[in-house]
């Protein structure tokens, strides 16, 4: 167990952790529509929580492939309902967004970090450092409108790994109470990419900050196992969690809480034995 300061709050994390993932959109790309309201929003995360999520990450903007921006506005609306009935300190909470008044709106109503897909907005570590929040650093290439056309990269472990060593030197200095870094999967990558990524996702690892892994029911595992429906995508969400974990991975960002906080507690109980051969 480990405990952190964020925003104010000692909040503690038991690694690895499970994140859920609560989209209050109408076009997230697995379950859109499913919690635009306030109140089933607010009884699924709590649900989550009870199914062994550490972490709830609230979204009020998809960030699918495809997907259009919406107002910083219309984002506050949709995650304000939501945070207000939550109650404080029994988890963390995780505010999915790339936009500086939003942040800090949440984190003035309850959240305790920031999840940041665009890459290390200098607003939003501001917004972080200024509340003592913990972040969450994403690579992504390009845009949600157009980032899956065509991505290329010469070497998508060495070139994005980069990325986040250009980053270590500010985010050190922000002094955080904790950061994670998340490679990105699905964000500017086609399958190849997301393959090596999770391949060698342990050749992240640093000092500096944790790994976060978000593999859930993304299309890398339809174009695997032929599963176009994202709902079919649980078993191989499972087993990149599963995978993940056995390499370092601290955190993964999941929609099935419960079967993931299952699953791992199964493959850790099986590497345990196996350690007893």
């Amino acid at each position: 167990m480990t405990k952190y300061l964020f925003n104010g709050q000692y909040m503690n994390l038991e690694y690895p952790v499970v994140m859920g993932i609560l989209n209050l959109t109408p076009d997230s790309f697995s379950d859109g529509g499913k919690f635009v309201n306030p109140l089933h929003a607010a009884e699924k995360t709590l649900d989550m929580v009870e199914d062994g999520a550490q972490i709830i990450d609230l979204g009020g903007e998809s960030t699918r492939p495809g997907s259009n921006p919406v107002s910083e506005q219309e984002e506050i609306d949709r995650i304000g309902p939501v945070l207000e009935p939550l109650p404080e300190g029994e988890f963390v909470i995780s505010i999915d967004t790339t936009k500086r008044n939003v942040a800090q709106f949440a984190l003035q109503n309850g959240a305790h970090m920031i999840n940041d897909v665009s890459g290390g907005n200098p607003e939003l570590l501001e917004i972080a450092k200024a509340n003592g929040a913990g972040f969450v650093l994403m690579h992504s290439k390009g845009s949600p409108k157009n980032m899956q056309d065509q991505p290329s990269y010469s070497n998508a472990v060495q070139e994005i790994r980069h990325f986040f060593l250009s980053k270590k030197a500010i985010l050190q200095e922000m002094k955080l109470p904790k950061v994670w870094i998340d490679p990105g999967i699905g964000f500017g990558k086609a399958l190849p990419h997301n393959l090596e990524l999770m391949r060698c996702i342990d050749q992240f690892a640093d000092e500096a900050w944790g790994i976060l892994l978000g593999s859930s029911r993304k299309s890398w595992i339809d174009h695997l196992c032929q599963a176009p429906d994202p709902l079919d995508r649980l078993g191989g969400s499972l087993a990149s969690a599963i995978h993940a974990v056995k390499r370092g991975v601290e955190i993964v960002r999941v929609h099935d809480v419960r079967e993931t906080v299952q699953a791992l507690q199964v493959a850790k109980e099986l590497a345990s034995l196996e350690k007893t051969r």
